[in-house]
């Protein structure tokens, strides 16, 4: 008799992980792998660097099981001690109303400092200093909706590669790292920050928005500090993770988490608890009522 074998789920201890650009509700988002990951830890403290929630493009039409199963996660990680900071970004701008909040483990800020070993590191999502978002936010969101356009488009070149056997491609990277523009506006933001975060005696800068990873010693006449950039969740499949004293990039692709994801896609739409998303989206609709 052949007995089936059961890969051990033992997950990683760290002590901050943080997670930005997720953009749940569009179609760029891979909630899918994103829960694989939350499966695959267990912070101290998990920090949602803003654009968590797209309400700018948010379609209730468009709003996959697996999305709300994101929710539900780390809604189920706040119930058992995980401490949840959520920090608002441009694409939920709408939660700024509530900052300052606090409901259970989880809290809602536009910005965090936190001592980390005797070391200061400063937190928000970015956009604050993206010149294109503050003095026209109109064109800021037409942008949106043709990134999100390009990622549906880059979902079937790459289903059909993945058909062929062969690597997937990024539309999106291509047409960043193509233009001089981009390039230049990606430098001068990752400059800025990490400028005012010496300024203001920061040992430690970690953003997100401009969805590129990154971790880099930054230096002026005035001091150095470590710029971080947690990525995204719609192509580059990355988080930040502290632990032991030190930040590293985690990336999606580079790991192998089978043992926390055993269902493709479609099973888990199937499979998935109605009692428990209905749970999930109520608990969130009864605290958003006591906020008001």
């Amino acid at each position: 008799m052949l007995l089936k074998y059961t890969p051990l789920k033992i997950k990683r201890k760290i002590e901050i992980a943080v997670i930005s650009d997720v953009h749940l509700g569009t179609y760029g988002c891979h909630a899918k792998h994103l829960l694989t990951y939350l499966n695959s830890i267990a912070p101290k403290k998990l920090i949602l660097n803003g654009d968590i929630i797209d309400i700018w493009q948010f379609n209730k039409r468009y709003f996959p099981k697996s999305h709300l199963k994101v929710i539900k996660k780390i809604m189920d990680m706040a119930s058992h001690g995980v401490e949840i900071i959520y920090i608002t970004g441009n694409h939920d701008e709408m939660l700024r109303k509530f900052s300052g909040t606090t409901i259970g483990n989880i809290s809602i800020v536009d910005k965090a400092v936190l001592d980390l070993n005797g070391k200061k590191a400063w937190f928000f999502h970015g956009d604050v200093f993206d010149v294109s978002i503050q003095n026209a936010k109109w064109l800021a969101r037409l942008g949106g909706y043709g990134y999100d356009f390009l990622t549906l488009i880059n979902r079937m070149v790459n289903w059909y590669l993945e058909k062929r056997g062969k690597e997937r491609y990024s539309l999106s990277k291509k047409v960043k790292n193509s233009v001089k523009g981009a390039i230049k506006y990606i430098n001068d933001y990752e400059t800025v920050i990490s400028d005012l975060a010496i300024e203001n005696g920061y040992d430690y800068v970690v953003c997100g928005h401009i969805h590129q990873p990154k971790k880099e010693h930054k230096e002026n006449k005035h001091g150095n500090t470590i710029y971080l950039n947690s990525g995204d969740w719609v192509e580059n499949f990355t988080a930040l993770e502290y632990q032991f004293k030190r930040w590293k990039i985690y990336q999606y692709n580079k790991d192998k988490l089978l043992p926390f994801y055993t269902e493709t896609e479609e099973e888990v739409f199937e499979n998935t608890e109605i009692q428990d998303l209905i749970a999930a989206i109520t608990i969130v609709e009864q605290n958003i009522k006591k906020l008001k």
